[in-house]
């Protein structure tokens, strides 16, 4: 890498920008401009994320402050609030979710092989949502109550490498189970989920498409045992049944056995209910699957902690997915580079050397090399960090 680059620079290099440009013409998203391109959005809307800006007006200031290195940053015009403002009302969102996509399959490649802690070959993911809450004034498009506005964020995300598979973001209102009708389950592969997700005509076709799905029993959900299966206490699994679903509706939408496992966590004492279409794996596994649907926890309150995706520069339905898209994609672009320059470094301490040093002109490896070094010996970070 070109020592004589800014660190924004190299980071700004790794991304695939002709594949970008398709997205743009795409959607037509350079269409007229002759001045602040849709390239020049993403690179000032990445900045704005890498170094916690709160406001238009903060990039502006921020920018104009550093108004001589615009041109080392890749930007091609001086950048004002009001081009900013107006680029994220206009531009199709979409040209970001494309983008996030092509990096989410970049991404995905590079945490093939990370290890999860369970022996399993197939993927592994999990699927849940996370609301963010909205001033129903500002943002009247995202009623959710009558006094409140919210959208929600519902992911579906790889357990290897923390990646985010699919993202839907949709209102409020939307329950989660819908979000089954967006999914095109994988053969073969593993989908973590809470009870919010049980819809038992819907996780029918998930059984029929040879997918395997974990998740929690309701308590109100009736079956009839048809056999029970020997099991270990001592592991913490209780019982290990093989049912029938019994209520009506359910029965006549899930016509098969189950697999019902009562499983008690020896460090919380709390007592799990699990269901799952796989009869293979031992019932600890299945426990431990479950347990492993923590991660998606944590990489919400990752997001909602280091990137800007509560407070918004814009007001507009357009505008709030641009911000996301483009947060998501700044997400992946750090994952991406972690991965790519070996850093031991968590996302979290990558995210802070970068906002204090993406100006600096130095290779990117000599950034972190004493931070991994202190890594090794001593970990003072007490933030939940994800990779």
């Amino acid at each position: 890498m070109n020592a004589g680059k800014i660190i924004f620079a190299q980071l700004m290099f790794r991304l695939p920008w002709r594949r970008f440009q398709t997205c743009v013409n795409r959607y037509s998203g350079d269409h007229k401009i002759k001045g602040f391109t849709c390239a020049d959005q993403f690179r000032v809307m990445a900045f704005a994320q890498l170094t916690y800006r709160e406001s238009l007006r903060d990039i502006e200031a921020c920018l104009q402050a550093m108004s001589s290195k615009l041109y080392h940053m890749g930007v091609s015009c001086a950048v004002s609030r009001n081009n900013l403002a107006h680029a994220n009302e206009t531009r199709d969102w979409r040209i970001y979710a494309d983008f996030a996509q092509i990096l989410i399959v970049k991404a995905r490649k590079l945490y093939a092989d990370e290890e999860l802690g369970i022996e399993l070959n197939s993927n592994i993911y999990a699927l849940d949502s996370t609301t963010i809450d909205l001033c129903l004034s500002l943002f009247p498009w995202a009623r959710f109550r009558k006094t409140k506005g919210a959208i929600k964020l519902h992911t579906l995300m790889n357990l290897r490498g923390s990646i985010p598979e699919f993202i839907l973001i949709s209102d409020g209102k939307l329950h989660d189970v819908n979000v089954l009708d967006f999914l095109i389950p994988e053969p073969g592969a593993y989908y973590i989920m809470d009870r919010a997700y049980i819809d038992f005509e819907r996780l029918y076709g998930w059984h029929q498409a040879k997918t395997f799905f974990v998740t929690r029993a309701k308590a109100n959900f009736k079956f009839r045992r048809r056999y029970s299966h020997g099991v270990d206490k001592s592991t913490g699994v209780l019982c290990d049944q093989t049912v029938m679903l019994t209520t009506f509706y359910p029965a006549k939408a899930y016509p098969e056995p189950l697999r019902r496992i009562k499983y008690i966590d020896q460090q919380t004492g709390e007592k799990l209910v699990f269901l799952t279409n796989n009869f293979e794996l031992p019932a600890v596994t299945i426990a431990q699957l479950y347990k492993a649907r923590w991660q998606i926890e944590l990489f919400f309150k990752w997001i909602k902690q280091h990137l800007r995706i509560k407070a918004f520069y814009g007001t507009s339905l357009n505008a709030v997915k641009t911000q996301i898209w483009i947060a998501i994609s700044t997400y992946l672009l750090v994952a991406i580079v972690k991965k790519e320059l070996r850093l031991e470094s968590s996302l979290y301490t990558i995210l802070q050397v970068l906002s204090l040093s993406l100006f600096e002109r130095m290779p990117i490896l000599q950034a972190f090399a004493e931070t991994d070094s202190q890594l090794k010996t001593n970990d003072s970070c007490n933030q939940s960090s994800l990779l």
